[in-house]
């Protein structure tokens, strides 16, 4: 955790040489102290064992940090934490997956889940993502796939402070995860689908420096099964 606190206030004596002096009225300037995020984090890869081991906890991290409106009837995100569950089996079973998760020290000494992300390998010579095939894709990503660098992220689960905190600095936790899948795989772009009207997603993987595709990538991809965003 980091904690801001003010420098020590100016006093009488004359200004030290080189240092601003603070201007009349002007409130302390603030620094951040502490450990940086980086430390405070642990960022590593479950083998697929581990991720069976832990399958549960994976699926309340994703019931606890979806950006999905929860319906009455699953108030409690049983039905959430299954589906992403059955779709995070589907997806192991592709080559070349990765699953990273953060993990952190709580006050008590025990390790705790704090996110993931995952994703695989796209290639032009084998089976799409998810419905999403040659089709939809336009001509420059097809041919980064076809050289075997296009990865696809198909889920971040970070907590709701790292949606909407220093999403632009590098240290932010999901940028850190995304970067740490691009560059374990030497991928050259990252690609990754977004519910139509997911808007808190959408606007969460903007400032994480996704962007979406040009107005003639967007015509090749207006009939993919989600809003399409690559990353470099």
């Amino acid at each position: 955790m980091t904690v801001n606190t003010p420098d020590r206030p100016e006093t009488s004596h004359p200004a030290t040489p080189g240092r601003r002096p603070a201007r009349p009225g002007a409130p302390p300037e603030r620094r951040r102290q502490g450990a940086s995020p980086e430390q405070g984090e642990f960022v590593r890869p479950l083998t697929r064992c581990q991720i069976d081991d832990r399958m549960l906890e994976l699926g309340e991290l994703y019931a606890n940090t979806s950006s999905h409106r929860v319906r009455a009837s699953d108030a409690s995100g049983r039905g959430r934490s299954a589906a992403f569950r059955r779709r995070l089996a589907g997806h192991m079973r592709r080559p070349g997956f990765e699953l990273l998760v953060a993990e952190t020290a709580g006050p008590s000494g025990g390790i705790g889940l704090t996110a993931c992300a995952y994703g695989f390998p796209v290639r032009c010579d084998r089976p799409w993502w998810d419905g999403l095939d040659g089709w939809y894709l336009p001509e420059g990503l097809l041919r980064v796939a076809a050289f075997g660098r296009l990865f696809a992220i198909a889920d971040i689960l970070v907590e709701r402070r790292v949606r909407t905190q220093d999403q632009s600095r590098e240290w932010n936790l999901a940028r850190r995860l995304q970067r740490r899948l691009l560059s374990d795989h030497a991928a050259e772009l990252g690609v990754t689908l977004v519910d139509r009207d997911n808007a808190d997603t959408l606007e969460a993987l903007l400032s994480w420096g996704w962007r979406c595709l040009t107005v003639e990538a967007r015509e090749a991809s207006r009939l993919a099964p989600g809003r399409l965003l690559v990353l470099r």
